[in-house]
């Protein structure tokens, strides 16, 4: 069967690698075959080990195609928001010496005028979105293909990630005999699908909780403008259950799936379950409201150093609030204790699809979803970031200057706490300085 109608998703995560096989016609989007297997040579959403990923990626790929009856050939992946950059570029050519027309080559060559500027060697541009074309000083076009014009501009926003997250997810892909179409920076393909039409135009906060990391970005206007990461997700609540029933990592990790609670007040101490304790014979006897305790604390600990950088930016002010996603989002009682730290508004983004009726396949349908929408001139820019061809003979590309917004510092990883202990009350978010932040945010990311 011909590959050509279908959209193949490639979520590479931490704890699992999933694929999401979509045919698109008439203008709607059906799911036609997922396929998940369980990850190796990922650490934290970063691949550490091309071999091990690669043949992880080819399994997953394998339990796609026999759903789905197609032979997959080509991807679109997600590149994790670890250490991203988002930049506003412009640049303009010169069409030529008389009027005539624009075409996707003047296109072509405009969009690689605004990228060129000097990255570190160690970065990479991932993702280039247009945000408006100007022809001979006409502003707000969004295809300025086949119109008449002496000069073109062009003004952007270029995601930029560390050449070696890059580097060594298409190595394991291309490893896996596949072919990337698109490379789509996670947080824009969740938007595609965990946020509405107003969420996206007003601005929301998506923070997706995966095994290995959590990551809080900020959409505004249909566009990216921050995001921010930290190094800690649910095989931290599985270490930690680990760590203080002093049990093996498998039971801990039950435990948490099957028992796990966010909220400990809404669980019983009366309610207890056997655990296996390293070095004993017999079992312990645990309450549930013990193990939701273990698992509250953690959890409002990574939500609490996510606040600070929301609360900085004045994100935590838009009206679109927090939408949770992600593996760890299906933790009963999550969107409680998202509410009592961030003191917004908070729900979870669950898909709907038979077959992925769980936050972790949000990625993997927001990748096909991503890629269905992209128009012509998305299309195109993604070709020229991915080194298209460029015909250099009627027009010579004339760089401007750019001005370059460093959205995500470094961040560090926390150590495990050394005593798990009870959920405390998260303090109220002080009032009187939300439109203050709200002003903050608009003039620094809204430009």
């Amino acid at each position: 069967m011909d590959n050509s109608e279908f959209f193949v998703g490639l979520d590479i995560g931490t704890s699992s690698i999933k694929v999401v096989v979509a045919e698109s016609s008439d203008e709607k989007l059906n799911v036609v075959g997922v396929g998940s297997e369980r990850s190796e040579g990922v650490s934290r959403g970063v691949i550490v080990d091309i071999d091990k990923a690669a043949g992880a990626i080819k399994k997953a790929v394998k339990r796609a195609e026999t759903q789905a009856n197609i032979t997959i050939h080509d991807v679109v992946v997600g590149i994790s928001a670890n250490m991203l950059q988002i930049e506003k570029c412009q640049g303009m050519i010169a069409v030529g010496s008389e009027s005539k027309e624009i075409t996707e080559n003047d296109v072509r060559q405009v969009m690689a005028a605004a990228m060129v500027q000097n990255l570190p060697s160690e970065r990479e541009v991932v993702s280039l979105i247009p945000r408006q074309f100007s022809v001979d000083g006409f502003n707000n076009i969004r295809d300025p293909r086949g119109m008449i014009a002496v000069r073109l501009e062009m003004k952007g926003i270029i995601y930029t990630a560390p050449k070696t997250i890059v580097h060594n997810t298409k190595k394991a892909i291309q490893l896996a005999g596949l072919n990337i179409i698109h490379k789509v920076i996670t947080p824009m393909a969740l938007s595609q699908v965990v946020l509405n039409d107003g969420e996206s135009g007003f601005g929301s906060v998506i923070i997706d909780m995966g095994a290995g990391q959590t990551t809080a970005s900020v959409v505004h206007d249909y566009n990216l403008k921050l995001s921010t990461v930290d190094f800690e997700g649910g095989h931290y609540v599985t270490h930690d259950i680990s760590v203080v029933l002093n049990t093996t990592v498998e039971n801990a990790d039950q435990l948490k799936v099957y028992y796990g609670n966010a909220d400990s007040d809404e669980t019983s101490s009366d309610e207890t379950i056997s655990v296996e304790v390293v070095g004993k014979t017999d079992p312990e006897q645990i309450s549930e409201q013990y193990i939701s305790e273990i698992i509250e604390a953690r959890l409002e600990q990574i939500f609490n150093r996510l606040k600070e950088p929301l609360e900085n930016s004045g994100a935590l002010s838009l009206p679109g609030g927090i939408v949770l996603t992600g593996g760890v989002a299906a933790t009963p009682n999550i969107e409680e204790l998202a509410k009592k730290v961030f003191g917004v508004k908070v729900r979870s983004y669950v898909p709907s699809q038979m077959g992925m009726r769980h936050p972790s396949y949000a990625l993997g349908l927001g990748l096909v979803t991503y890629a269905s929408r992209l128009n012509d001139i998305g299309i195109i820019a993604d070709n020229v970031v991915n080194g298209a061809t460029i015909n250099q003979n009627n027009s010579t590309p004339q760089p401007v200057a750019q001005t370059k917004q460093v959205v995500e510092p470094d961040p560090k990883t926390k150590n495990i706490p050394d005593e798990i202990e009870k959920t405390k009350k998260a303090s109220k978010p002080k009032k009187g300085k939300g439109l203050d932040k709200f002003r903050d945010f608009w003039s620094k990311f809204f430009d």
